[in-house]
């Protein structure tokens, strides 16, 4: 089993589907050279195989990464890197090229089991020495 992400003409996913592994070849069709082309020619759309156990280009299992994270609704495919991008959840922060992943601007003060924060940009863009309020 594999899984496959569904790409627009504006490189977003607006898909995540599960299939045939990529390396069972002898029941793809012929005229088709992957999984990735016969699901992105049945559905009109690009395709990219994508896995589950990658987040923040780091393998879950203490495998090898693959393409930066596991694609989900709304991520976008960056062809250049061959990465799945999440959303941009905020516009001050920025993308870290080595785990793919966004990062705030300032360290989240969070200490798990003890105090958690949320990250307000209005705050941040009045005063860029703040933006972690306490939850």
């Amino acid at each position: 089993m594999a899984h496959y992400a569904l790409i627009d003409e504006n490189n977003l996913v607006i898909n995540v589907i599960v299939g045939i592994d990529e390396n069972n070849t002898d029941e793809l069709p012929e005229g088709y050279s992957s999984w990735e082309d016969f699901y992105g020619s049945i559905n009109n759309l690009t395709c990219k195989r994508t896995s589950y156990n990658t987040v923040a280009n780091s393998h879950i299992g203490g495998g090898t990464p693959f393409r930066g994270n596991y694609a989900g609704i709304g991520y976008s495919w960056d062809a250049d890197n061959e990465v799945f991008l999440p959303e941009q959840p905020f516009n001050s922060w920025t993308l870290d090229s080595s785990t793919w992943s966004w990062v705030a601007p300032l360290t989240d003060p969070s200490v798990p089991g003890e105090s958690m924060y949320t990250w307000d940009e209005d705050l941040y863009q009045s005063d860029n020495t703040q933006g972690w309020v306490q939850a």
